[in-house]
């Protein structure tokens, strides 16, 4: 089975950009808010909308794809923490309705509705909903609600906690994604979300945030950002501060996904990390549209760049495209093994 563990909606209906762009109309004029929550979006509406990546999924070879809200509209930064609790509760509403409708091709993630300045324990609730009434199997955890300031603690601090205590009651990882950048000096695909990736890697080295929570399991996307590429670094980072080495202080929690959009950074990625770090994903209909004139083939079929990597062995490309995910994920895991779908052991 192919899992791609990394893809946003971003083939959304009309009526729910209709309806953000009420609610923030509404910020500057009550009187312009949206009426109702109800965005009146047929099931047949939904279905339609997801046909390209119903489409891709067929073509290229993947089985089912963890899907969450558009993280660029996730817009954490944009207006008072209900607007944020509203847009995340639609927002997830909608991604469980087409996990429902297509449950062959879809497993949900969510995002949570976290606002600047505003404690992340405020989320635990949607966080609640969405795995235990929603059946979703993980969520997507903004380390920069500012929108690219980063005036919040790191995750390292304890004001984050009260996710993590949650996290691991409900065994489920979360994502780190950023969302939309409101700093004009990053362009929010090409810098803000590799500037997040590395960043949130390097704090994690600087803390000692797995010796309170063990359990705790995070996904860094994009390839981790630029730490595959200056893994010496961090391995020197890492025991420079007097920490253990970097295997033992992050590695046996953190995991990166397959979101590179060349071959060569496929090689290196699978050299550089441990094969049991790395979970495929796409990103399908994401960041890097179009061909890659360079080859005929269209930038984001990532499953392409990893079946040209000679040096996998065949229980390592398992581990890539399937294994991991399950041990990641528990809950997509026991979904699959309760489908009929069991793991396999390459032991």
């Amino acid at each position: 089975m192919i899992i791609d563990i990394h893809c946003h909606y971003t083939t959304e209906p009309k009526a729910l950009h209709v309806f953000r762009d009420k609610q923030l109309a509404g910020l500057a004029d009550p009187a312009r808010k949206p009426a109702s929550l109800d965005l009146g979006i047929s099931d047949e509406e939904l279905v339609n909308s997801v046909a390209p990546q119903l489409k891709l999924q067929k073509e290229r070879g993947s089985d089912l794809t963890i899907f969450s809200p558009r993280a660029a509209g996730m817009a954490h930064h944009i207006g008072t923490e209900e607007v944020s609790r509203h847009w995340t509760t639609i927002s997830n509403d909608l991604i469980h309705r087409l996990c429902t409708l297509l449950p062959n091709n879809f497993v949900g993630v969510g995002q949570l509705p976290q606002s600047p300045g505003v404690s992340p324990k405020n989320c635990v609730p949607e966080l609640e909903r969405v795995v235990n009434e929603l059946g979703f199997v993980g969520v997507n955890l903004n380390p920069d609600p500012s929108g690219g300031y980063w005036t919040g603690p790191p995750l390292t601090d304890r004001h984050w906690y009260p996710i993590y205590e949650k996290l691991c009651e409900l065994n489920v990882p979360a994502m780190i994604h950023v969302t939309s950048c409101c700093n004009p000096n990053f362009h929010h695909t090409g810098a803000h979300y590799i500037n997040a990736d590395t960043a949130a890697f390097m704090q994690l080295i600087q803390g000692n945030l797995f010796k309170d929570f063990p359990a705790l399991k995070f996904v860094i996307p994009h390839g981790g950002g630029a730490v595959p590429f200056h893994w010496g670094r961090y391995r020197g980072l890492c025991l420079s501060i007097k920490k253990i080495p970097l295997a033992e202080h992050v590695m046996q929690n953190v995991y990166f996904d397959t979101c590179v959009y060349h071959l060569p950074g496929i090689e290196l990625l699978t050299k550089v990390i441990p094969i049991g770090n790395i979970l495929f994903a796409s990103e399908m209909l994401g960041a890097v549209p179009g061909i890659d004139p360079e080859n005929g083939f269209p930038f984001d079929d990532t499953k392409r760049y990893i079946d040209q990597v000679i040096a996998l062995t065949d229980a390592e490309r398992y581990k890539i495209f399937e294994g991991n995910a399950r041990k990641v994920y528990p809950r997509l895991d026991a979904l699959l093994t309760k489908r009929g779908h069991a793991a396999k052991n390459f032991s």
